[in-house]
C-alpha cells in the first residue's frame, strides 16, 4: 500500500493557498497549512481537509521573519509525528506573501521594499533551506512567483523583482537537490480575483474590464485556476517536470 504523501503550504487559510491546500487533499494527499493571522479562516481550511477525509493541520508562521523558523520545525516535527505519524514531509509549497499598491516604482519606500524581499525572497530562500532535513527524497518544491515576471504594470517593480529572483532561486533548487530527486518548479499566476492587494481586482469592475481585454481567454483568473496546477506539479503526473516555469494566466498580453 502507498504511503499517503504530505504537503507543506504557506499560507494557506485564503485565497490561493486555500485552493491549493484543497486541490493537494483532492488528490489524495495530507496537508500542513501555515497562517500568520488568520487562525480561524485556517482552521476552518484544516476542517474542510478533514471532510475529504484526509488529515490536516494549521501551523501559526510569519514567513518574513526568519528567526522563527527553527521553533517552527520544531512544532512541524510535532505536529508530523502527532497528527501525520511521520517524520517527514513530501511538498513544500512555498505561497505566502502580499503586495503593495503604488502608482510606479519610484514612489515604492524602502520599507515596503524590504518587506517584500524579506517575505517573499529571504523567507522563501532560508524556510527551504531549513526544510530540506524534513522533506523526503523524491519529493517536489513549488515556489509562487507571478506573471508580472514576464509583462509589467505600472507599481509592480519591487513586486516583480523580488518574484524574479525567486524564479532563479528555483533553478537552482532543482538543480542541487536533483541528486536526491527533489524537484523544484515555479507558478506564475497571472491577475487573479481574490483578497491580494485588499481585493482591488475583485471588486473594481473597470480593472476586471482591462483584464479581460488583454487576456487571450476573455475572464477574470479565479484562485481554482491554480490550485490544480500546483497539486499536478506534486504528482507523479509532473515526475519529469523540473526547473520549469509555468504561467497560469489565460494567456495575458500574448
Amino acid at each position: 500500500m502507498e504511503t499517503t504523501k504530505i504537503a507543506l503550504v504557506t499560507g494557506g487559510s485564503r485565497g490561493l493557498g486555500k485552493d491549493m491546500a484543497l486541490s493537494l487533499a483532492r488528490k489524495g494527499n495530507d496537508v500542513i497549512i501555515t497562517y500568520n493571522s488568520k487562525k480561524d479562516e485556517a482552521s476552518a481550511v484544516v476542517g474542510e481537509i478533514i471532510k475529504m477525509g484526509r488529515r490536516a493541520v494549521a501551523l501559526q508562521l510569519n514567513t518574513g521573519m526568519v528567526k522563527t523558523f527553527d521553533a517552527f520545525f520544531q512544532t512541524l516535527q510535532s505536529a508530523l509525528k502527532d497528527t501525520f505519524h511521520a517524520e517527514r514531509f513530501d511538498f513544500l509549497i512555498n505561497n505566502a506573501g502580499h503586495g503593495i499598491v503604488v502608482p510606479s516604482f519610484a514612489q515604492t519606500s524602502e520599507e515596503q521594499f524590504d518587506e517584500l524581499v524579506q517575505v517573499h525572497l529571504k523567507g522563501v530562500f532560508f524556510l527551504t533551506q531549513k526544510a530540506l532535513p524534513f522533506l523526503n527524497d523524491g519529493g517536489a518544491i513549488v515556489n509562487l512567483s507571478s506573471g508580472l515576471t514576464r509583462f509589467t504594470h505600472p507599481g509592480s517593480g519591487a513586486y516583480a523583482s523580488v518574484k524574479s529572483g525567486v524564479e532563479t532561486l528555483t533553478k537552482y533548487m532543482a538543480k542541487e537537490l536533483g541528486s536526491r530527486f527533489i524537484r523544484a518548479n515555479v507558478v506564475a499566476p497571472g491577475a487573479i480575483a481574490t483578497d491580494f492587494n485588499g481585493g482591488r481586482l475583485r471588486e473594481t469592475p473597470q480593472v476586471q474590464e482591462l483584464i479581460k481585454s488583454i487576456t487571450a481567454l476573455p475572464r477574470i483568473g479565479q484562485a481554482d485556476d491554480i490550485g490544480g496546477v500546483v497539486a499536478f506539479l506534486c504528482s507523479d503526473d509532473a515526475k519529469w517536470v523540473n526547473g520549469q516555469r509555468i504561467e497560469v494566466a489565460g494567456g495575458m498580453y500574448l
